[in-house]
């Protein structure tokens, strides 16, 4: 069976539920959290305000020591790789699982922009969390008032 999208309104009551419906995306997993490779990478959070970005990663299960979080430029890449390891004292087993997480996410920051020497990154409950201070220069300043001589 194949589905064939209708382009024609039958109803104006019901406007093209069916055709909106196929037209999107819903299973389309390479949009979502999943990398060309098929494994999941973190959902990600980026605020910016006039003196920062805030950086959110949503990787539950690790540990600070899993990150690397490096600045090459103005290109900031975020990864980490974890394995994970059911160790039982027997010296033999009939079952053994092993699991291996890893990502890598990069991102371009503007140019001129990072206050690189003050960046900041914290891990607590499941959400690493990365304060990126924007120099001086670089900050949206409020209006000047011109005096009239």
């Amino acid at each position: 069976m194949s589905v064939i999208k209708r382009n024609g309104n039958s109803s104006p009551a019901f406007p093209s539920i069916f055709d909106d419906f196929f037209s999107r995306e819903f299973f389309n997993w390479g949009n979502s959290n999943f990398s060309p490779t098929s494994t999941t990478v973190p959902a990600v959070n980026i605020k910016e305000s006039a003196d920062d970005f805030k950086v959110e990663v949503a990787a539950p299960g690790m540990e600070k020591k899993d990150f690397n979080i490096t600045l090459n430029g103005n290109q900031l890449t975020i990864s980490s790789a974890k394995q994970f390891e059911e160790t039982k004292k027997e010296e033999s087993y009939t079952r053994r699982e092993f699991s291996y997480q890893s990502f890598t996410r990069t991102f371009q920051l503007p140019k001129d922009v990072v206050d690189a020497e003050r960046i900041m990154a914290t891990y607590e409950n499941g959400l690493l969390n990365l304060t990126i201070p924007k120099r001086e220069e670089a900050k949206q300043k409020g209006p000047k008032q011109i005096s009239i001589n």
